[in-house]
């Protein structure tokens, strides 16, 4: 990939580094080491809530390695707030594990995103007894509960989920098609938002959709007339049928981005195993007894995420890439995961750990000339400059001039 494709993803620091009498630290090597990415490389993190939650030693020991092997590539991590498991009974939620895999996850450098505050489906079955009007008001409440709970730990949210089919979602009743349907989408969407942002108002809020067709655009130009303050646009690539190949997630970034907002891959899924068919219209369909990962199929899956999240990471718009899956047999078994159920590293971690830690990790080893400066470019983020066993840290999210002491 040419170097000016990302040129946007770097910035550029001119640093004079002083000793403390004020006089210039000539002629002085300094290592500088890229420490963390502005940009999101996330993956689904909910194995932190079990890690958090389980007794039994061996379980956590192995849940232990996995979370360690995921640290390894992720600075962003998506935790589970689906309200039917959340909130199984009403008032008996699972805020104490959930807040301790976020706060862990912060502690390891790990921005925290929930997923997701409404969404028709795994929707608390208990919320069936109330009317229409008494659904909205929990829905909404709910929201503020948890938003304002959990806020300074995660301010990133997915705040509503598949809206495109939600009023005519007609697999099985549920209480939030319920109130989309009285209410229409634009209403209910307008209202869930004004929710999380009163209880977080710097939160980080998208909408999500697995629909990247036209009823996907109409449906955001509907809502930012209405003045909702979409702060993202989520997109579900979930690809069980395969790679959605160049052409198609071209036509996605070029038709998205005429909204100019950030754009976020929230839900990326290439699978090392057979295709699932064509035919199968919701992939929820497709029950299998096991669906194994195939070596031709790990070297695949390897060259299509190399190849998507170079396309992605050169798209100006596009903030962050989340894969859903971190280990095989996950959602519908399918075998999408970086490592497999057993915690060995599959072709795909080590394509992925090469492209973040590698080709987009700034690391060089410079001299300061005579007047203490130093100049250098490199990917947005946290650095370590060390010299003399001094380390200085600086924070690369645009172009800037420091002057850096040391003792």
């Amino acid at each position: 990939m040419s170097a000016d494709l990302l040129r946007h993803r770097k910035a550029t620091a001119q640093v004079r580094i002083l000793k403390a009498d004020g006089s210039p630290a000539a002629g002085r090597q300094v290592q500088i080491d890229q420490i963390s990415h502005r940009f999101l490389f996330g993956c689904g993190a909910f194995d932190a809530v079990a890690l958090m939650k389980t007794q039994d030693e061996k379980q956590r020991v192995f849940l232990q390695e996995r979370m360690e092997k995921w640290l390894r590539l992720f600075n962003y991590g998506t935790l589970p707030f689906y309200w039917g498991r959340y909130e199984p009974t009403e008032g008996q939620t699972a805020f104490a594990e959930t807040m301790a895999a976020a706060e862990w996850l912060r502690k390891m450098g790990v921005q925290v995103k929930g997923h997701p505050l409404c969404w028709h489906t795994v929707c608390a079955p208990w919320l069936m007894q109330y009317s229409n009007e008494e659904i909205l008001r929990r829905q909404l409440a709910r929201i503020r509960r948890d938003v304002g709970a959990y806020k300074g730990v995660i301010d990133m949210w997915d705040v509503i989920n598949e809206v495109v089919i939600m009023p005519v979602f007609d697999k099985y009743d549920n209480a939030v098609t319920r109130i989309c349907k009285e209410m229409g989408r634009i209403k209910l969407v307008k209202e869930v938002f004004a929710a999380a942002k009163e209880s977080n108002p710097d939160a980080v809020l998208l909408i999500n959709d697995f629909n990247t067709s036209v009823s996907y655009e109409i449906l955001l130009e509907g809502l930012l007339e209405a003045g909702v303050p979409i702060s993202a646009i989520g997109i579900q690539s979930h690809q069980h049928q395969g790679y959605w190949g160049l052409e198609k997630l071209n036509d996605v970034l070029s038709r998205f981005s005429r909204f100019g907002l950030p754009i976020h891959f929230t839900e990326n899924t290439l699978i090392s195993g057979e295709i699932m068919p064509a035919h199968i219209v919701d992939l929820n369909d497709w029950q299998v007894d096991s669906w194994p990962s195939m070596p031709e199929g790990e070297a695949r899956q390897a060259r299509e995420i190399t190849e998507m999240y170079s396309v992605l990471f050169a798209h100006p718009l596009v903030e962050a890439i989340t894969t859903w899956d971190f280990n095989d047999g996950c959602w519908l078994k399918a075998p999408s995961g970086f490592v497999r159920q057993d915690n060995s590293e599959k072709p795909a971690y080590h394509a992925l750990q090469k492209l973040i830690h590698q080709d987009w990790e700034t690391h060089e080893t410079l001299t300061t000339d005579s007047e203490g400066r130093l100049s250098f470019t490199g990917f947005k983020g946290c650095y370590a400059l060390t010299l003399n066993g001094q380390k200085l840290t600086l924070n690369l999210d645009q172009d800037r001039t420091d002057t850096l002491m040391i003792p």
